[in-house]
């Protein structure tokens, strides 16, 4: 059966953008975007909110650029393609490989993971996550922790009353002081 991962930068104190809502501080360097190159590879289908989905609409046009490195190019080949579901009640449409749905998120976890298909079922976005952990959804927490600081913003962990135990399944530190951090919901 496919994962459910939800993997996103977050700062040393738990979020995803700082109170004025900027997330410069999680600009990757070369090591880390390689990073996020080889974890994309491992995804099959993409579930985001509008505001992800917006934020990652450059990437649908980003490789007619000529101003893009290697990394990025390579990172604008593997995106483009890739199966994106964007929930979302404002948006009439949606740009490339990307479908809109309304419908419930539980539902459409479950009819990808009956599906067959290759590669985990990624979500990005604070509040989708918080939807999908608040039903159990989340198989896998996947936390790049930047060395700073913001002081608020929007929260890495969904803010629910249930415990959820995790197993760490793998941690990387990188030249830039930057810690990776993967752990499994422990059933």
């Amino acid at each position: 059966m496919r994962k459910v991962t939800y993997s996103m930068s977050v700062s040393l104190d738990g979020y995803i953008v700082g109170p004025d809502g900027g997330f410069d501080w999680t600009a990757p360097d070369e090591e880390v975007f390689r990073f996020w190159i080889d974890e994309i590879r491992e995804v099959g289908v993409h579930l985001m909110g509008r505001r992800l989905y917006e934020t990652m609409l450059y990437w649908e046009t980003a490789d007619q650029e000529s101003s893009l490195d290697e990394a990025e190019l390579e990172w604008a080949a593997l995106w483009k393609p890739l199966p994106k579901v964007v929930f979302s009640t404002t948006l009439s449409a949606v740009q490339g490989n990307a479908r809109l749905t309304s419908g419930g998120l539980t539902e459409e976890i479950e009819r990808l993971r009956a599906e067959p298909g290759e590669g985990d079922i990624a979500i990005g976005g604070a509040t989708l996550a918080a939807e999908a952990a608040a039903t159990g959804q989340i198989d896998e927490y996947r936390a790049m922790v930047y060395p700073v600081l913001v002081g608020g913003g929007i929260p890495f962990f969904p803010r629910h009353e249930r415990q959820v135990n995790l197993e760490l399944v793998e941690t990387r530190t990188f030249n830039s002081r930057v810690v990776y951090l993967r752990h499994r919901v422990a059933r």
